[in-house]
């Protein structure tokens, strides 16, 4: 009985048929963008294109990093050793004085959102006013957290 079950299952899967799709053309009237989709939208200048003498591939991402083997082009400027240490010196300051920056707003914001936090209007009976009215102050505040780490991350990058 279980070899006819696995001739049975076997036999099954060698006629299973190959899945087939229209793909689709779309070109916006508007700014001429061209997308490729499995469904028509509507009538957005959609054509199906032929599945036997159109192949559909992928598209290569358009934000490649250059290989850290390839060489530069002759007619790319050069800079000597000591220029470039002098440049990264003058960097590391500038991200130096950035990250002192962002410390200081990040300290001035966060004051800003305590004094914020403890002020009640008396519109403000419903707490969700409250949040409202306080979020810009908490978006400030994670901005320049983000700032920082940011800034962190720049000066751990260099050499």
């Amino acid at each position: 009985m279980k070899p006819l079950l696995c001739f049975a299952c076997f036999l099954g899967l060698s006629c299973a048929l190959p899945a087939r799709a229209d793909v689709y053309k779309c070109v916006d009237p508007v700014s001429g963008r061209i997308t490729y989709t499995n469904s028509k939208y509507g009538e957005r200048g959609c054509t199906v294109l032929s599945r036997e003498t159109t192949p559909v591939t992928t598209v290569p991402s358009a934000t490649r990093k250059a290989s850290p083997g390839a060489a530069s082009p002759s007619s790319f400027p050069k800079v000597d050793a000591g220029t470039q240490k002098s440049r990264d010196g003058d960097r590391r300051q500038i991200l130096e004085t950035e990250l002192a920056t962002e410390r200081q707003l990040l300290e001035t914001s966060k004051k800003e959102l305590a004094e914020q936090e403890a002020q009640r209007s008396g519109n403000e009976k419903n707490y969700a006013k409250v949040l409202e009215r306080v979020q810009p102050f908490k978006d400030k505040v994670e901005l320049h957290e983000r700032n920082i780490e940011a800034i962190r991350k720049e000066i751990g990058n260099l050499k």
